[in-house]
This record gives structure tokens, sequence and C-alpha cells, in this order.
């Protein structure tokens, strides 16, 4: 399929996925998630028309991350809820701490006039000294002509003295008090001041908060349209794909029959061959391999690389049908060198439609029925029909050629023609 698309196709859904509000290690995990159903996906549709192969991966694309799209829309929804509340709450602290300030400057205001009716009273005294009265009242008890004058005359010095006094006491009271209510009403408007950009900053959070919900709305959008886009691209392209599929079936059938005359062919001239010797005709198994006891494999492993699909049927989530796939996948890089799983003779090498450059190798009898392996997809064919190849001999190279959505070699193992399980014939690590 077009590698081009797919590769954007993961990219938007990494940048959807991104616009969420999880941790990283979850966009990890959910980028992961994407990236294998993408491949099950490009597995099962390989031998689907290109639009086909598109909309399907652009369809799994959105399906896989529409859970994700909708988690970090209702985050985001629980945020703005969030937010906007405490912009309520920060307002009113607001509003608390205006009327703290309020009260403050007005506490303040009235302790300073109080400062101010105290100096006006100090200053009074200060004047009255200045201008000599406070003689003119000493002379008058000087000048004092009884006992009792005296003592009346001297009480009201006393009590001059004693209003002086409280003069200036409240004077001082009056500036401690005013000095604590300036530093009050000081502490509130830094308080007030504080709430203010509380107030700004929670106000910025709410509206950051419903951009990041409207954001987070359209990603959902966006993944449902391209979801329906996709399907309605791949409704378009059913009769196209099926026809496809149906293709692969004729020519795995036709493979198989070319296997099984090729092995009827092979047993015939055992026969004929056993007769001119006067020997009994062969039964069981008749290989033209010999298989190391140690190996724990029938046969050897073609190629280095990781089984990126498996042999069986699969069910296309698109169309809605099943179809076999014959072998395994084994990723490897291009170019890489394929060898022969076992000695045998080349009885196919060319193209096969959906398996590309590919070649069939038949090993002989085994049970009474022919026995071949199969390499698809090759960049390279090294071999020709008739040629014999011993076990491990190089036989072409890893490409991805057909009906294929990267460099991988599909391997196949057919006995009687028909495609059977791999895995059994090879050894249990793949290596």
């Amino acid at each position: 399929m077009n590698r081009i698309g797919i590769i954007c196709a993961i990219g938007a859904v990494v940048v959807l996925l991104g616009s969420g509000t999880a941790g990283h290690a979850d966009a990890r995990d959910d980028k992961a998630r994407v990236d294998r159903q993408l491949q099950e996906t490009q597995a099962t549709l390989e031998a689907a028309t290109e639009r086909a192969q598109q909309a399907a991966a652009d369809h799994a694309a959105a399906t896989a991350a529409l859970p994700g799209a909708q988690d970090a829309l209702e985050d985001a929804k629980g945020r703005v809820i969030a937010a906007e509340a405490a912009a309520r709450q920060a307002q009113r602290d607001r509003d608390a701490a205006d009327a703290v300030v309020e009260a403050a400057d007005a506490e303040y205001d009235g302790a300073k006039a109080q400062v101010e009716q105290g100096r006006d009273d100090v200053s009074a005294f200060v004047a009255a000294a200045y201008k000599g009265s406070g003689f003119a009242m000493f002379n008058s008890i000087l000048e004092s002509g009884s006992p009792n004058d005296l003592a009346m005359r001297i009480s009201y010095l006393d009590r001059v003295a004693a209003e002086s006094q409280r003069a200036l006491d409240e004077l001082t009271i009056a500036r401690m008090s005013a000095k604590q209510r300036s530093s009050a009403a000081e502490l509130a408007r830094q308080k007030a001041a504080q709430a203010a950009e509380q107030t700004r900053q929670a106000l910025q959070d709410s509206m950051a908060a419903q951009a990041g919900a409207e954001q987070a709305a359209a990603d959902v959008k966006t993944l449902i349209d391209k979801s329906a886009q996709a399907e309605a691209v791949a409704s378009s392209e059913r009769t196209a794909v099926l026809a496809r599929y149906q293709q692969l079936k004729v020519d795995s059938d036709r493979i198989a029959g070319e296997l099984r005359a090729e092995a009827a062919a092979e047993a015939a001239a055992a026969a004929k061959a056993a007769r001119a010797a006067g020997r009994p005709a062969a039964s069981g198994t008749q290989l033209t391999t010999a298989i190391p006891p140690s190996s724990g494999a029938f046969f050897l492993m073609p190629v280095h690389g990781w089984k990126s699909s498996n042999y069986g049927m699969r069910f296309d989530p698109v169309y809605k049908v099943y179809q076999l796939h014959a072998g395994i996948d084994v990723a490897a890089g291009g170019g890489q060198p394929i060898v022969a799983a076992a000695d045998g003779k080349v009885v196919r090498a060319g193209w096969a439609g959906g398996n590309g450059n590919y070649t069939c190798i038949s090993h002989g009898i085994y049970q009474g029925k022919g026995l071949a392996t199969c390499y698809g997809h090759q960049s390279q064919i090294l071999v020709k029909v008739g040629q014999t190849v011993r076990r491990g001999e190089l036989i072409g190279r890893v490409g991805t050629t057909g009906a294929s959505t990267g460099n991988h070699l599909h391997f196949e193992v057919r006995l009687n023609g028909s495609p059977i399980q791999p895995l059994s014939w090879l050894p249990g690590c793949l290596c």
C-alpha cells in the first residue's frame, strides 16, 4: 500500500493523542496500541487495493485514537468546571480583601485624625508656655493671699499639668495606633493585590481550560469524521478488494495443483527407477534432504528476522470476510539473504501476483505426499526452475513485491500442494 499514507496516518494519531492531558507514559502506551492495531490491519489487508488499505489504516487509526480523545474531552470538561469554580472563589476572596482594605483605610483615617487632634492640643500648650503664661501662673501662686487661695491655685496648676500630660499621652497613643492601622492597611492592600493576581490567573486558567475543551471536542469530531470518510472509501472499494481476495485463492489453488503434479511426477520417476533396478517401490518418507538430528526442527530458518504475522484464517474487519494467510511473515531488512530451508529442486521461480517474486522448492515425498517450501515478496530471485539447491544455500533476497506493506519474507510449507502451519517445521526460537 501507500507507505507514506500509512506513516501520515500514524503521525496524525500521535498528534491527536499528544493534544490530550494524559501523562507521557500513557501517551506512549496509546501510541504502541495504535501501532499494533495498524500493523494488524495492514497485515490483514495487504492484498486489498491501495485505496482500501489507506482507508482501513485511517479507520483503524481513528478508531484506536478515539477513546483517548474522548477521555481527553471529559478531562478537559472537568478542568473547565474546576477552573470556573476556582475563578469564582478567587473573585470572592478578592471582594473580601477589598472590603478589608476599605475598613483598614477607614480605621487609619480615624487614627490619623486623632493624631492631628493630639498634635493640635500639644501645640496649644507649647504655644502658651512660649508666651509666658506658665510664668504668669507661677507668679500668681507666689502672690496668693491665704493658704486656701494657695491650695486652690496649686490644685489648678496640677490640673493644667495633668491636662498637658494627657494631651501628650493621647498624641503618643494616637501615633502608635496610626502606625498600627497604617501597617494593617498596607498588609490588607498586599493581600488584596495577591487576591487580584489569583483572580486574574484563575480567569486565565478558566479560559485555557475552555480552549482545551474546545480543542478536545474538535479532535473527537475530526476522528469521527475521518472514520466515516474511511468507511465510505472502503465501501466504494469493496468489489475490487473481494476480487483480489478471490484471485489470491485462485493463485494458491493453481500453485497447489502444480506442486501436486510435481510430486506425482517425482513419485512416478522414483517408482520407475525402482522397477528398473528390481527394487520394490518405496513408501513413507522419501526426501531429497538430510535433516541433522540435533537441529530440533525439520527445516532451517530461511531468514533472520522476527515473526510479524501468523499462519491461518484472517478475518477482514472492514469487509467482514475470512481469508487464508497461507504462511508466516518474517520481518527483515530489504535485501537481506533468504536461504533454502532444506535440500530440494526449484519448481517455481517468478512473479506470482499478490505473492510478488515467488519461489517454491520441492523437497521430495513425505508420508506419501509431496513436501515443498515457498518464499514470497522477494526483491530478487537468485535461482531458476529445475535448479537443485542445498540446505542453507542463498536463493533470493528479502523485499516487498506484490501485495506487501513492508519488507518481509512470506514463508509457506505445503504438503500435497496445500498450505500447512510452517511453525511446526521450524525451530521454536525462529532463529
